[in-house]
């Protein structure tokens, strides 16, 4: 007997032979209710990045992209160091949050001394404190405990020239692990597929753990971030570009969501 599992999802229908004169009914209906993947009990999220959004006028572009459906906001926080671009700090993510009470602000900390912004951070209201393990290798247990002291949730990056295995002795302090599918520090690149892999690893060896993508990421490539276990997305200039930003938005949490499914 041929069961198919899937319902209009841009991924493959999956068929599972099952033996029927081994199984009664019971065990088949039991089969059956556990086929839905691990990832069942995690959600989908997209978090549209400002970097390329009009930053003169940061609220309104922020609180229309909430509007159109956006989970949360990513907020990309460079030093002119550790990448070479540089965005905006702490006094600029508190003036929005003065202006957006309740949405859920990720930083993205692509700096060089991520221990030096924790307390200014949470005095301006970021919810996730997401930093680059790379310049800090020596110090990652500890910036954990003072980011999640200081009442934030704890978000680790890995830049594409990092093995995924660096970061796994630090998994169990942190609420989220960022895959970076281009290089830090610049909007619109390509997206690099070949980080796939390093997404697999996680879900297969952390099924309940958040996996956030960042770099390139928009319709044409979500399908790959899906089937690879990535729950949290978070995309640029496909959405703030894009005619109807809800629509990708949209899109891209279906995938998401098919991929955790099925």
């Amino acid at each position: 007997m041929l069961i198919n599992i899937g319902h209009q999802c841009p991924f493959q229908t999956t068929q599972i032979a099952l033996s029927l004169p081994l199984l009664d009914h019971f065990s088949l209906q039991s089969k059956i209710s556990t086929l839905p993947l691990i990832m069942s009990s995690l959600s989908a999220k997209i978090g549209p990045s400002i970097l390329n959004a009009d930053l003169s006028q940061l609220h309104e572009e922020s609180q229309r992209l909430l509007d159109n459906g956006a989970d949360y906001l990513h907020l990309d926080v460079m030093d002119g160091t550790f990448v070479p671009n540089l965005t905006f700090g702490h006094p600029v993510v508190k003036c929005l949050r003065n202006k957006i009470k309740d949405a859920f602000f990720e930083t993205h900390m692509m700096v060089q001394a991520p221990q030096q912004w924790i307390e200014p951070m949470a005095d301006a209201g970021v919810n996730q404190y997401t930093f680059h393990i790379e310049p800090v290798m020596d110090s990652v247990v500890d910036i954990c405990r003072k980011v999640q002291e200081a009442g934030m949730k704890v978000g680790l990056a890995i830049k594409p020239g990092t093995p995924v295995e660096t970061v796994k002795e630090f998994i169990p302090l942190a609420d989220m692990i960022l895959i970076m599918t281009v290089e830090p520090g610049f909007g619109g690149q390509k997206f690099m597929n070949d980080m796939m892999p390093k997404v697999h690893w996680l879900r297969e060896n952390y099924p309940n753990l958040d996996i956030e993508v960042d770099g390139g990421v928009g319709p044409g490539t979500i399908d790959a971030c899906a089937k690879a276990g990535a729950n949290m997305i978070v995309a640029g200039t496909a959405i703030i570009r894009a005619d109807d930003q809800a629509a990708v938005i949209r899109q891209l949490k279906h995938s998401v969501e098919c991929a955790i499914k099925h």
